[in-house]
């Protein structure tokens, strides 16, 4: 069977002809794609792509041959596929299978991992397939409910960097972390005035710094990447908008997220409710 060559899941995907099949899909945005797919047979012929492929398995069992061999991926367990490799895909059961997965260009990924090591470095090669990598895990569900933004591209490059260094059994320790608090200190201002969605080229203008650098150093002093300390900011402004009963379409368009949807998903992820309930309580 003849070899596909693809940049991701877009291309080189073939469809069965089962009624229940799906694909659903976002990006590429500046190297990074998401899918989630659900398929129940035989879900695509022999084909290679030249991205990382890392992704969770969901429900049922997942089949796939690689390197020579038929691999297995139960719920729960994470699948690494790396660039130009040749790899099919199909159910292991009757039930069919699903999946969550992110492509992402090796060059981010290198990118992130001169960053983490503080110099540069091989790209990291995970030699089992499948395997339980909690960081990688994380990174592949978590992808899928953060909006595209670049900050937030950035974060998940940085996490799934991490999580394949720690899935590389030949990986150097990392040396000791150096931080350059001034450039910290100009990000976190910089992030404290926005209410807008920001640009990674514009934190590193006004740290100097490379974004993976920055995401190192910021999460090492402050507990959290830029992207996230970005959102919570723009949720507080919005919580203290919320007060004054500020229409929820307007509020979320002024704390920079795409809709009102959007808006909601993200404030009951920080809260654990939404901006109507919040506002309501606030009022009672």
């Amino acid at each position: 069977m003849a070899r596909r060559v693809g940049r991701s899941a877009g291309e080189g995907l073939e469809r069965s002809c089962g009624a229940r099949d799906w694909v659903r899909g976002r990006g590429p945005v500046e190297g990074v794609e998401l899918l989630r797919a659900w398929f129940g047979g035989r879900a695509f012929a022999r084909h290679r792509h030249d991205t990382y492929a890392i992704g969770v398995t969901e429900a049922g069992v997942q089949m796939f041959d690689y390197r020579g061999r038929a691999e297995r991926s139960t719920p729960g367990e994470v699948v690494v596929l790396h660039p130009d490799e040749a790899h099919d895909g199909r159910a292991g059961g009757a039930d069919g299978f699903g999946y969550r997965i992110v492509y992402v260009e090796p060059a981010r990924v290198a990118a992130a991992v001169r960053a983490i090591r503080g110099g540069p470095a091989s790209l990291p090669f995970v030699r089992e397939p499948v395997s339980h990598n909690p960081t990688l895990a994380r990174a592949v569900t978590g992808a899928f409910r953060a909006a595209p933004e670049p900050l937030a591209l950035d974060a998940l490059v940085f996490r799934l960097a991490e999580g394949l260094i720690e899935g590389d059994p030949d990986s150097s320790p990392t040396g000791a972390a150096r931080l350059d608090p001034a450039a910290l200190d100009r990000a976190r201002a910089f992030l404290d005035g926005r209410r807008a969605i920001v640009r990674s080229t514009e934190l590193e203008a006004v740290t100097g710094l490379s974004r993976y650098e920055l995401a190192r150093q910021f999460r090492a002093r402050y507990g959290t990447s830029p992207y996230r300390y970005s959102l919570l900011r723009r949720l507080d402004f919005a919580r203290s908008r919320l007060r004054a009963g500020t229409p929820l379409a307007d509020l979320a368009l002024s704390a920079g997220f795409a809709d009102q949807a959007h808006f909601t998903r993200m404030f009951r992820s920080a809260f654990g409710m939404t901006p109507g309930r919040y506002a309501r309580l606030r009022r009672g």
